[in-house]
């Protein structure tokens, strides 16, 4: 995106600006910077009431078409959005998987009756969904999933299990592949079913992570229900949804995560001046070559917001450079924290071993690099497909 498109809304940028100044005060202005990976479980009441009194406001569902109940607006103003969000030091959402992933999806594939079923509340967050992909045995490799789903008496009877399943524990509805076609494999027979997570067919266990939270978990479905109507497409057409909803995940959104990385940087380097660690040259050049990465990634967003690259492989180089970015910036924050890193205080992690401990997931969650490099050397570089057993 050329940066004059942004420029060139200024007058909406001080509209956003003025109204998260003057709304984040009082008991929201409470709950600055809560939330994020790795801390999840933070004043999460708070901060979904913060949420629905952005959605009142209208500040929910911003790429939405007018008709779907969003605001229709321009990709630049959504990018202005999220910087303006995430420089206010606003709470962490809490509605990633239905505001920018099932509620897309739902738009793009959905039938008119789901589309009126399902769109309000996700806007208005009367309902959370998480998202029912990985497996124990079909990681990042999606087309191996195994869990069932039969038609019965008009419902879709769910079977099987899905794992790291994020905030499972507080979500009402959850979108699942599912193999719905007996003795298909890989990429055929695949539906993609809504599935209400409130049932007694439904069991969520948490994971527990190296920070000591739980917003990941597994998810037991045993005989789950949900109406046959419950399918996004076609039945069978399940891989496609898919992919089409992995394709909303990585959009403007990402211009406003790496307003927070950048605030994490500028941590660091207060850390390492705190320290002394900033005067020992090993370590100024890591600090120089983070903030080289920044502005790496921030052209490379720009450029694929305006359509540049090969369709479908600009979110997998994105994940390639924030992944190793974000992880190696965790690594440099013990290096800078010195020996007084290795000790847990008596409240706890604080904000640099957390971001040490949950950024060494970050090359995996997500579709893990091994995946991203596959998919970038056969759609855009033409190399032949991993031979499969």
């Amino acid at each position: 995106m050329d940066p004059s498109q942004l420029a060139g809304d200024e007058a909406f940028r001080a509209e956003v600006r003025e109204w998260l100044e003057t709304e984040l005060a009082g008991e929201f202005g409470a709950i600055r910077g809560r939330g994020g990976p790795g801390r999840d479980h933070e004043a999460f009441e708070e901060r979904l009431a913060w949420h629905k009194h952005l959605a009142a406001a209208g500040w929910t569902c911003l790429g939405w078409p007018v008709e779907h109940g969003g605001r229709g607006a321009t990709t630049a103003q959504q990018v202005i959005f999220h910087e303006e969000y995430a420089r206010a030091d606003a709470p962490h959402g809490v509605n990633h998987f239905g505001e920018e992933l099932i509620g897309p999806t739902l738009i793009a594939f959905g039938t008119p009756e789901q589309q009126r079923r399902f769109l309000p509340a996700i806007k208005a967050l009367d309902e959370l969904w998480c998202q029912g992909y990985s497996e124990p045995g079909a990681g990042s490799d999606l087309a191996a999933v195994s869990t069932t789903a039969t038609l019965v008496d008009g419902e879709w009877s769910v079977t099987g299990q899905k794992v790291w399943t994020s905030l499972a524990h507080v979500a009402d509805w959850c979108f699942v592949v599912a193999r719905t076609e007996p003795g298909s494999s890989r990429h055929k027979g695949l539906s993609y079913l809504l599935v209400p997570m409130k049932q007694p067919g439904v069991e969520v266990r948490p994971i527990q992570q190296l920070t000591g939270t739980s917003e990941f978990n597994e998810v037991f479905f045993d005989d789950a229900r949900t109406d046959a109507s419950m399918v996004v497409g076609e039945v069978g057409d399940g891989w496609r949804i898919a992919m089409g909803t992995l394709g909303f995940e990585r959009g403007v959104a990402t211009l406003g995560q790496q307003i927070g990385f950048r605030r994490q940087y500028d941590g660091v380097v207060a850390l390492a001046e705190r320290t002394g660690a900033i005067d020992e040259p090993a370590i100024r050049e890591k600090l120089i070559r983070s903030w080289v990465g920044l502005e790496v990634m921030r052209a490379h967003a720009q450029r694929t917001l305006a359509g540049g690259g090969t369709p479908g492989t600009e979110a997998s180089v994105a994940k390639l450079l924030w992944a190793h970015w974000h992880r190696d910036l965790g690594e440099l924050a013990m290096e800078v924290h010195g020996a007084a890193g290795l000790v847990e205080g008596p409240e706890g992690l604080d904000d640099w071993q957390r971001l040490f401990l949950f950024t060494r997931a970050d090359t995996i969650y997500g579709g893990s690099d091994e995946i991203q490099r596959n998919i970038i050397a056969e759609r855009t570089l033409g190399l032949p497909r991993e031979v499969r057993a």
